[in-house]
């Protein structure tokens, strides 16, 4: 049988050779880490060699190419903000239209009547009254209006027709409110042209 002969204590490294040794590896694997593997894998070179060696644009392109690459995994919806529709946030063009819309008034009685539009759509208007005369209180309000808000455009009393054009402040509905103050019914006719989605009878 072989019998292999033991080293003697005296041919062993020493703590201080072993602590040299291991000092001297990692010094080595740190140089390796940023001269070769960070500009070659990530693009980041310290010193300037991985460029004078190449490996910094190796990097560059790995990690252009991990980008796209991301990228391309993404899910369509991901550039959006969570909850966000993209087709409402470009609403398409109301289109122009005309409407003739017709109440008739007890003495005493009110009535709302309201297009909904847009922000600074303009809608030409013309009404008059047959039979008597109301009071009118021209006024906006927009979608989840505050308690107690108001916005005003114009308000009468005793008139017989008003004609002009609203410009309108906010999205939202916009018209009239006449109340009849005369002694008998009347009948409000309201032409209205612009562009907004409805004009109707609210009150």
């Amino acid at each position: 049988m072989f019998n292999a002969q033991r080293p003697s204590l005296d041919d062993l490294p020493t703590s201080r050779q072993l602590g040299k040794a291991t000092v001297g590896a990692a010094a080595a694997a740190t140089a390796i880490l940023i001269a070769v593997v960070l500009p070659a894998e990530y693009a980041i070179d310290p010193t300037g060699a991985g460029r004078a060696l190449g490996l910094t644009q190796m990097g560059e392109v790995k990690q252009q190419l991990a980008l796209e690459a991301e990228r391309d995994a993404a899910p369509a919806s991901a550039s959006a903000a969570p909850g966000a529709n993209t087709s409402e946030s470009k609403p398409a063009q109301i289109a122009e239209r005309s409407d003739i819309t017709r109440v008739t008034l007890a003495p005493g009685e009110g009535a709302e009547v309201k297009f909904t539009t847009t922000e600074g759509a303009r809608v030409a208007f013309e009404w008059s009254v047959n039979g008597g005369h109301v009071n009118y209180d021209t006024h906006g309000d927009p979608p989840n209006a505050p308690k107690g808000f108001y916005h005003g455009y114009g308000k009468g009393k005793q008139s017989t027709g008003e004609r002009g054009e609203l410009v309108a402040a906010f999205d939202g509905k916009h018209g009239w409110f006449w109340r009849n103050r005369s002694d008998r019914a009347v009948t409000v006719t309201l032409r209205t042209e612009g562009r907004y989605s409805e004009v109707r009878r609210l009150v």
